[in-house]
């Protein structure tokens, strides 16, 4: 693996500014664990969903006005045990508004952290919020093992690219003929090395076992030329798209492009300005990190109600959506014990920035 390492020592913090009150200013709270957001230019905003156990949660909502609805119906968010997931959601890990204007939804295709998939259930759906109609389900069975979990994806060309963040690996996906590939299978930059860490401790699983999440997010510079993608446990990496899309390439040949970029802390998600800048979330020290083009790492903001902020959104007027979904309070992530505290708030913070035209609109 190349080492690429900024000059000014990515590693080194800008200094720390002090938590505001009026900096975070809250935009929807519910007892809903929601853990990512995104929204249009028109106001619409649509949100991922954990399900508590026995709650009969909704896992993709709209707000309607301030109110959280099913969607894109009840029969999509109405999955059961027993039935296959081909046409409902069975575990949403992820949403985004894509450059093409439409809704897509990850679904790991597994009931729960650590359960098997079932059956249709991984998969990647495509919804026109037009119609508010589903038109493509995209079955990502045979990319994925039975212990992968399908985290999150993005947006290149005729491509999208997704993380599996249980069997280390990217994947490539062909949106014209549904075909995917697997790269990067256990390489280093996609297995988590560190320590996931929230509120100071180590996240440990219900068996009292370390929480291991592999590769989880990423972001395509504006340009295009870059993918940059992480184990949430931490250590960022990019390698050019140019490699990712040549599937003529061998799997050492390709590893050799892999480049290390950022050296950051356990992280609950990203988002990425016009401008290239990385907003990140740490979820130890419960702040915002920006990671500027070179490497250089600086502090946003930090506040204690900062949550385990996971996928953050930039919106069309300047703003960061911060979703403090508490994830490291959940049963799965916390030795099976439920330490949520009501209410999960979405929080809106002025960075004055834009998105990336490739990223969405």
């Amino acid at each position: 693996m190349k080492i690429f390492v900024s000059a000014l020592a990515a590693t080194m913090l800008a200094a720390v500014p002090v938590a505001a009150k009026d900096r975070l200013t809250p935009v929807f709270a519910s007892d809903l664990i929601v853990n990512g957001v995104a929204t249009t230019p028109t106001g619409r905003t649509f949100l991922p969903v954990q399900p508590r156990a026995g709650k009969g949660d909704p896992q993709v909502v709209e707000l309607v006005n301030g109110k959280p609805v099913a969607y894109p119906d009840a029969s999509w968010n109405g999955w059961k045990w027993g039935e296959t997931g081909a046409n409902r959601f069975v575990g949403v890990n992820a949403l985004r508004l894509g450059p093409d204007g439409a809704l897509w939804v990850v679904d790991r295709g597994a009931p729960g952290i650590g359960k098997p998939a079932v059956a249709g259930g991984v998969k990647l759906v495509r919804i026109d919020i037009a119609s508010n109609a589903v038109t493509r389900t995209y079955d990502l069975v045979g990319v994925t093992t039975p212990v992968s979990f399908v985290d999150d994806v993005r947006f290149h060309g005729p491509n999208a690219y997704l993380t599996d963040a249980g069997q280390p690996g990217l994947i490539v996906l062909d949106l014209a003929t549904g075909k995917g590939r697997r790269i990067l299978d256990n390489h280093p930059s996609t297995i988590a090395q560190t320590r996931l860490m929230a509120e100071g401790r180590e996240l440990t699983d219900p068996a009292g076992k370390p929480v291991v999440i592999h590769a989880d997010q990423l972001e395509i510079s504006p340009d295009g030329r870059w993918f940059y993608y992480q184990p949430s446990n931490g250590l960022m990496a990019r390698i050019e798209t140019r490699w990712l899309d040549d599937a003529s390439l061998s799997a050492a040949e390709l590893a050799r492009h892999v480049e290390r970029f950022a050296d950051r802390p356990s992280t609950g998600g990203t988002a990425i300005a016009a401008d290239g800048t990385i907003y990140l979330s740490d979820t130890d020290r419960k702040r915002i990190l920006t990671i500027d083009p070179s490497g250089r790492i600086g502090t946003l903001i930090a506040d204690p109600r900062l949550i385990w902020v996971d996928a953050m959104w930039i919106d069309d007027k300047g703003n960061l959506l911060l979703p403090a979904s508490q994830l490291n309070r959940t049963p799965g992530l916390n030795r099976g014990k439920d330490a949520v505290v009501p209410p999960v708030t979405l929080y809106r913070l002025a960075v004055d920035a834009k998105p990336a035209g490739n990223d969405h609109r």
